[in-house]
């Protein structure tokens, strides 16, 4: 499962997006037109309104006499979607022309003298909007109550949210590739810096420049500044274990060369614990020399070395007739010192050859984003399971194994401790031991 602090950028982008597209422009679609339907019905309240006052200042009070016709036109057509209506007593006493073949019976036994009601209405399986006032029509010694009715058809107002719709869709569409289009843009200027920096630091893996030096934004000059440090504290930290390790080897040599010369040396025993002081020495500084080193910002080739090694082991162990069997990518890389990969292939292939009948395999596995992978595997006798954990520990003896095997392997293990890397040890299908080396870029990209 992927951590969400994983997730690359390209898919956040693409996140929001989705959210933008599917949610967002949706949402202002629908407020749009909930927002454009309520003006529409307040349009027509006022529509209706204006019509309702034009109508009742046609009508004569004092005789009673009802307009042949009023002023605006859509209650003067046929084909008309508004009409009026006049009552009184619960009688038609007058409509619009518009509302000649117009057959509707509103309700106005509960209206009031002096309100307007605004409803939306069904007549005949039809929607209108309804706006209704009820007046008093006379004089002072004769009035009577008339019910004025405005109706307008809600098909012409779905009519007019339809059209808006296609409209307001069409720009959506128009909006949604902008705004993809707009964010695409975007995201490629925003990474621009951040594919220049990935840049810099591969140069520095690879030794091609030793600090960041190209201008970014301000978001990241803090990450240039705190790379640039770390580089800085490694170069130093690496000039002094230079310093003192060569320091500590001059120091050690003499007196070894002086014990190994004496007298004390002639004697079996001691010059076999002198051997073991000489490897242990050699051991330790290794190890230190490979914590110290800034070996994060190496890249070796591993296709030379393992090149190189072969023909070393061919040369060594020529009377042997050994069979190397080598497999390994030409863009393979190992992420650190050139020094420390001769030494963890060397001990083990040279190991491999001391235990083997006839035969070696070298192979090598890479991907540039999860790591490298060497197997090297024998015809040899094999390593019990019993003791594979031994051969691995701290202090084992380095001669405690037969045709080889364990010679060198605390530093290999050491070495490989130290690249965070890890050691399997199994049988191989050729019969013999096979040692299984894999380091991890994963972690550090």
């Amino acid at each position: 499962m992927v951590n969400r602090a994983q997730i690359s950028l390209k898919i956040r982008q693409g996140f929001i997006l989705v959210f933008v597209l599917i949610v967002a422009l949706p949402a202002l679609f629908f407020s749009i037109s909930r927002a454009y339907h309520a003006t529409l019905v307040e349009a027509t309240h006022k529509t209706l309104e204006a019509h309702l006052y034009s109508l009742i200042s046609e009508v004569d009070f004092v005789t009673m006499e009802m307009p042949n016709s009023i002023l605006a036109p859509e209650l003067n057509r046929l084909n008309s979607d508004t009409y009026a209506l006049i009552y009184q007593q619960n009688t038609l006493v007058w409509h619009s022309e518009s509302a000649m073949d117009l057959t509707v019976t509103p309700d106005i036994s509960q209206s009031k003298a002096g309100a307007k009601e605004f409803e939306r209405v069904e007549y005949n399986q039809e929607l209108y909007w309804q706006l209704g006032m009820t007046v008093i029509l006379g004089n002072a010694s004769h009035s009577q109550q008339a019910n004025f009715i405005l109706l307008k058809k809600n098909s012409a107002l779905v009519a007019q949210m339809a059209q808006f719709r296609n409209t307001l869709v069409n720009w959506m569409l128009v909006m949604g590739i902008m705004i993809a289009v707009l964010m695409a843009l975007g995201f490629i200027w925003s990474a621009r810096p951040l594919q220049r920096l990935d840049k810099e630091i591969k140069a520095v893996e690879a030794g091609e420049i030793d600090k960041i030096s190209g201008l970014y934004p301000v978001e990241l000059n803090t990450i240039k500044a705190d790379l640039n440090l770390l580089l800085d504290s490694q170069r130093r930290q690496k000039e002094r274990y230079r310093a003192s390790l060569s320091d500590l080897a001059h120091a050690l040599k003499t007196p070894l060369a002086v014990l190994k010369s004496s007298p004390l040396a002639e004697n079996a025993d001691a010059q076999e614990q002198l051997d073991r002081i000489n490897a242990m020495i050699e051991h330790q500084l290794k190890r230190a020399a490979s914590g110290a080193s800034d070996t994060w910002k190496k890249q070796t080739q591993v296709q030379p070395v393992v090149s190189a090694i072969l023909n070393a082991m061919n040369k060594v162990y020529h009377d042997k007739q050994i069979n190397f069997s080598s497999a390994c990518p030409e863009d393979a890389a190992f992420l650190g010192d050139k020094t420390d990969l001769m030494e963890i292939l060397g001990n083990l292939i040279d190991n491999a050859c001391k235990a083997c009948q006839s035969q070696v395999d070298i192979d090598v596995k890479y991907n540039q984003s999860k790591g490298v992978r060497f197997i090297i595997s024998d015809d040899g006798p094999g390593i019990p399971e019993q003791n594979r954990s031994t051969l691995l520990q701290r202090g084992a003896r380095l001669d405690t194994y037969e045709n080889g095997h364990g010679v060198g392997m605390a530093i290999v293990s050491d070495l490989v401790s130290s690249y965070h890397g890890s050691i399997d040890i199994n049988y191989s299908q050729l019969g013999g031991a096979q040692f299984t080396i894999e380091f991890s870029y994963e972690q550090t990209q």
